[in-house]
Formats: structure tokens, C-alpha cells, sequence
């Protein structure tokens, strides 16, 4: 009687509940409640992920630059900062674009087609006009961080024959490009089984952050279709590479920003994309405390070897540490790996690869019913140039393991040169964490020496080194070229930190926009407005 009682109770509540429903006031009162309960589970979520203090620090920032930005829009202040975002707009227009009465412009398409030879001939002399071939631009110095992973003259012949052989193909269309098609599925297989999973699944990208997006994506996609997410949310490393925040801002993915611990530079555990290694300190997360986390909690582990590439999976047979990172660590369910880097196959093409088929199924893009017929693609790009994938199949082969083992032991070997340079014999600085591979940071030990005007200095002697920011740092990301440059490095170094003690900041280009970056709440803005103003400059012709 007590069981029917409480049903009758129950069922009579429902009615009355609905009954009050039925009115205006009703209604509205259902409407506050809902809305109030569904902000304050969203707020519960964040303070929950970020922590308290994070999470108020973070609330105080945004009130003081919106603040700031509000102060900014006085007519006095905002004419004084319109006027150097105009001048810096200006400065970064005459570094990166040519002109004078010598330039020659071509801005419509010539009446007649030109020859071969002319065109040649243009294409040499635009080289020495933009000063692309000459002075310390010269990427062939070796005085280049990253950009250039060079696998040497006879590769460079290798790559242009296949490109040259396959120049008009496109794998969207597999029946009448074979050889592609097949050329493709065997760098998924032979990247598969270089991070240990010969029975996953992958595709082929234009380049790491597609990998990304479309990691993202893939399992953004499960998550709805698998666990019934609709408002789905990322954590991932303060250190991790901003393309994770590209595919939560086109896919509609909250990013939550774990701090990394400044001595190690690992991410907090308590806090899931994994680096191996981080592009800006080149040290490698915990992926085994990761991806037991991710076992914990059910959800997806990706593990970024964009910059790691063709490097960490050959560390241990060149002799160097590193600890487990790829598939063999139960919870790691996607790796991306950039083959236009450390495997040193032409720009644009990287690999995004899966623990198994069936999850790689949620980065299809497929439409049955549109009038050209049923279409479908692996990525986000239809057509795709099959001439690249042509010239990345021949540099694995050409390559081959024993080239890529020599090629790490090297490269590895610079770094560790470097870094054994820095802590040994500059004790104005520091390098970042243990770097495991082929990319070293370094700071400041002490306030006479601003290690932004380090980099500023090394700029001139030739260098091209990245800027760090949170801590003000800089890094290189050794390459083949710059094997033969090590002790040169460590020199211009050591003269660098001299030229810079107790000098004040001047206005180089690291010290300019990094130091600016962290000058006040309102620094992000401005460095975004210059960011903006250096894109809208590479396309002035």
C-alpha cells in the first residue's frame, strides 16, 4: 500500500507540475529555471576544470581589459594608439613587402603567355629583388630554426622527379589515379607502423594543424554519437600548438588551458592532448599518466607528433632516452605526425592516424543526396594534389629506416650539443625543462639580461630563432642544416648575452611583440591587431 501510495503521490505532482506549465507565469518560471540551471552546470564545469583561482584570476583579466579597451576608445588615448598600431602596420609592410622604381609588379595576366625561359629568368630575378637569395636570409646557412627540414641535394632530385611524374593526379579521383591512391594508404601504413600500430587506421593532411582539426573533429563526432555529447570540451597543455585551439574555434569545442609545471614543463596530470614533443620548449608530456587519465574517464587521447615526427620514434635505437609515447600506451587513440618535417617529404603533407577503422570513420565528410551524385572525402580538402604524395612516398623510400635512424642520431646530437652549451657555459641562461629531441629553449637566469634582446641580437649575426612567451624565452628547432652550425650557435650565443647585459630593451621584433604581449591586460589585443596587419601584408602585391 505504501508503494501505490507513493505512486498516486508522485503521479499527482506530475499533474501539477504540468497544470502550472499550462499558465503564462507558469511557463516563464519553467524558462528562468531552465536557463538559470543550464549556466550554472556550464559554471560548474568550468570552475571545475580550470580550478577557483583560475578560474577568478581569468574572470579579473577579462574585466580589467575590457576595462582598458573601453578607456582606449577615449578620442586622445585612441588616436595615440592608432597612430603606433600605424607605424608598426607600416614597419611590418617594409620588411615583408618590396618596393622602390626597380620592383616589377605583376598584377593582371599578361596579354600573351610567357616562355619557359622567361619565366625562369623572372622567377630568379623576383629571388634577388626580394632578396630571397642573398645576405642572411639564406635559409641554406643553417642559421634557420625548423622551417626548412632539408634531406639534402639528392632527396631534392628525388622529390622532383615524382612531382614531375605526377603532376596533374588528384586522389579524389582513385579509378583514374591508382598508383596515387596506392602511394597514399602505403604512408598511412608505414607511419602506422612506425608509432607501433600496424592494424590502425589514417589519412593523409596538407599539414599538421589539418591533422589536428581533424583529430578534433573526429572525436568531437564520437563523443556525440557515442557518449551523447552536445557541448563538447577539450583540455589541453598551455604548451600545446595553437592549432588545437583553431579546431575548437571552427568546430565549436570549449578549450580548457592546463598550466605546464615551469621546472619540467610537463602538464599537470590533475588536469588531455599530449605533446611529444611541444613545439615551443620541445619537452614531452607524460603520456602514460595521460592516457591512463583518459582510460579513467572514457575519453580520447591525442598525442601530438607534429614537430616529434620522424625523430621520437627513432630515439631509442640512436641511443637516446625517451619514454613510452605512441600506440603501445593503452588510451592513446590518435597520433599526428608531419612527414613535411623531420621526414623531410616536400610542404604539405602530414598523417593523422587512428587506434583502429572504426574511429577514423567520424573524420569522413560524406553527402548522399547532392545533385552531382553521392560525395564523399576523407578530410578536409576534395581534390588534393596527388604530385605530393608522389614526392613523400619517394622520400620514405629513399630514405628508408636506416636514413631516418642516421638523420635523428644527428640532429638529436646538435641539440644535445646546444643545450649541454647553455647550462655549462651560460649562466645567464636557462634551458626549458629536459628537451628530448631536436628543440631547445632557453631564459633569462637574471634580470641584466632580457633574453627577447638576446634573440633580437642573434637576429643580426644571422639567426632566425622563435620567440617564446610565459616565460619570455627563445628556442631553436635544430635541423640538418643545422648540424654544421653548432658551436658557431653557441658562440654567437655567448656574444649575444654580452651585447645584451644591462642593455636596455630596444626595439627588435622579439622584444617589440612578445614583450608587448605581456605589458598589460590589454596586450593580447594589440598583438592581435599586429598579428592581423602581418597577414593582411603577405598578400600586398
Amino acid at each position: 500500500m505504501s508503494l501505490l501510495a507513493g505512486a498516486r503521490q508522485h503521479r499527482a505532482l506530475v499533474v501539477e507540475t504540468l497544470r502550472s506549465l499550462a499558465t503564462f507565469d507558469g511557463l516563464k518560471g519553467f524558462v528562468f529555471y531552465y536557463v538559470v540551471i543550464s549556466y550554472a552546470r556550464k559554471l560548474f564545469r568550468h570552475v571545475r576544470a580550470r580550478g577557483l583561482v583560475t578560474s577568478v584570476t581569468q574572470w579579473w583579466r577579462a574585466v580589467s581589459r575590457s576595462a582598458l579597451l573601453l578607456t582606449m576608445r577615449l578620442p586622445s588615448i585612441r588616436s595615440k594608439v592608432d597612430a603606433e598600431m600605424a607605424k608598426a602596420t607600416k614597419d611590418i609592410e617594409d620588411k615583408l613587402v618590396r618596393r622602390g622604381p626597380t620592383v616589377i609588379r605583376h598584377l593582371s595576366l599578361p596579354e600573351e603567355g610567357q616562355s619557359p625561359e622567361w619565366i625562369l629568368e623572372e622567377m630568379e630575378r623576383m629571388d634577388v629583388e626580394t632578396g630571397g637569395t642573398s645576405g642572411n636570409t639564406h635559409w641554406q646557412t643553417g642559421k634557420l630554426s625548423g622551417a626548412v627540414y632539408h634531406g639534402g641535394k639528392d632527396l631534392e632530385e628525388v622529390i622532383v622527379a615524382a612531382y614531375k611524374k605526377y603532376v596533374v593526379s588528384n586522389p579524389l579521383h582513385p579509378d583514374a589515379f591508382p598508383t596515387v591512391r596506392k602511394m597514399e594508404a602505403e604512408i598511412v601504413s608505414m607511419c602506422l607502423r612506425m608509432f607501433n600500430n600496424p592494424t590502425g587506421a589514417g589519412t593523409t593532411t596538407s599539414g599538421g594543424t589539418e591533422s589536428i582539426v581533424m583529430s578534433c573533429k573526429t572525436h568531437r563526432d564520437w563523443a556525440r554519437d557515442v557518449k551523447g555529447i552536445t557541448e563538447p570540451e577539450m583540455v589541453i597543455p598551455s604548451s600545446a600548438h595553437p592549432a588545437f585551439d583553431k579546431g575548437g574555434a571552427y568546430l565549436g569545442i570549449k578549450i580548457h588551458h592546463v598550466p605546464v609545471d615551469p621546472v619540467t614543463r610537463k602538464v599537470d596530470l590533475k588536469k588531455i592532448v599530449g605533446s611529444c614533443v611541444n613545439f615551443p620548449d620541445g619537452n614531452m608530456d607524460d603520456i602514460t599518466g595521460l592516457a591512463a587519465l583518459a582510460r579513467r574517464y572514457k575519453v580520447g587521447l591525442h598525442v601530438d607528433c607534429c614537430l616529434g615526427s620522424f625523430i621520437v620514434p627513432f630515439l631509442e635505437k640512436a641511443g637516446f632516452p625517451i619514454t613510452p609515447f605512441d600506440f603501445r600506451v593503452d588510451g592513446v587513440t590518435a597520433i599526428s605526425c608531419d612527414t613535411h618535417k623531420y621526414g623531410f617529404a616536400p610542404k604539405g603533407n602530414s598523417v593523422i592516424m587512428y587506434r583502429d577503422a572504426e574511429l577514423r570513420k567520424y573524420q569522413y565528410f560524406v553527402y548522399p543526396d547532392w545533385a552531382g551524385g553521392a560525395y564523399g572525402s576523407p578530410s578536409l580538402a576534395g581534390s588534393r594534389p596527388g604530385a605530393l604524395i608522389a614526392g613523400t612516398w619517394a622520400t620514405m623510400q629513399y630514405m628508408g629506416q636506416d636514413g631516418y635512424l642516421k638523420s635523428c642520431r644527428s640532429i638529436v646530437t646538435c641539440a644535445k650539443t646546444i643545450e649541454a652549451g647553455i647550462r655549462e657555459e651560460i649562466p645567464e641562461l636557462y634551458v626549458l625543462g629536459e628537451p628530448v629531441a631536436s628543440c631547445v629553449a632557453f631564459a633569462s637566469n637574471t634580470p641584466s639580461v632580457n633574453v627577447l634582446e638576446v634573440g633580437d641580437i642573434m637576429s643580426t649575426k644571422g639567426w632566425h630563432l622563435n620567440g617564446l612567451s610565459n616565460p619570455a624565452a627563445v628556442h631553436i628547432a635544430c635541423t640538418r642544416l643545422t648540424t654544421k652550425m653548432t658551436d658557431q650557435f653557441i658562440q654567437d650565443l655567448k656574444e649575444s648575452v654580452a651585447e645584451a647585459k644591462d642593455k636596455p630593451a630596444g626595439k627588435g621584433t622579439m622584444v617589440s611583440i612578445y614583450g608587448l604581449n605581456v605589458s598589460s591586460p590589454v596586450g593580447p589585443a594589440l598583438v592581435s591587431r599586429l598579428a592581423m596587419a602581418f597577414l593582411d601584408a603577405m598578400y600586398i602585391a
